[in-house]
């Protein structure tokens, strides 16, 4: 996919996002076996409509943990949510819904961090045939479910 045609498709994704009220997006290159989106990425943010967009091409959840500490201050204390912070820029919170493009069987190699209180849904879709069709699926999906954020239903 070109990379004309990859902001296209970012920006029928944030209208669709602004459309549904979704504050912010963000989109990692992450694809089993490839390892990307067949474009040269880089990352930027934008805004569509008043949602937010990150397209950030590091899906290693490693390397962008070490991008993160190397954006602290040498000064500062390094504590969680110094962490957090560097981690989730530029958003300010951990993020509600996770789309895991793939079998349910396998995770990306994304952090364990981001996705402890994040509910998941997973598409069988690859990068670079992810539409709006599969974000609204996806936010449709998360609508319905009573979020327990690491808690059990009361009748457990």
């Amino acid at each position: 996919m070109s990379n004309e045609a990859w902001s296209r498709r970012v920006d029928q994704l944030g209208t669709l996002c602004a459309d549904l009220g979704v504050p912010w997006l963000t989109l990692r290159a992450y694809q089993q076996g490839s390892g990307g989106t067949g474009t040269d990425l880089v990352q930027w943010r934008y805004s569509v409509d008043g949602c937010d967009i990150v397209v950030d091409p590091c899906g290693d959840g490693r390397q962008r943990f070490a991008e993160a500490l190397q954006l602290l201050d040498p000064g500062d204390e390094v504590n969680e949510a110094s962490v957090s912070a560097a981690l989730y820029e530029p958003a300010d919170s951990e993020p509600d819904l996770v789309v895991v493009l793939g079998p349910p069987t396998q995770l990306p190699p994304s952090l364990v961090w981001e996705l402890a209180y994040a509910e998941l849904v997973f598409a069988s879709v690859s990068w670079t045939d992810l539409c709006a069709d599969d974000i609204a699926g996806a936010v449709a999906d998360f609508s319905c479910r009573r979020r327990r954020f690491g808690g059990l239903d009361d009748d457990e």
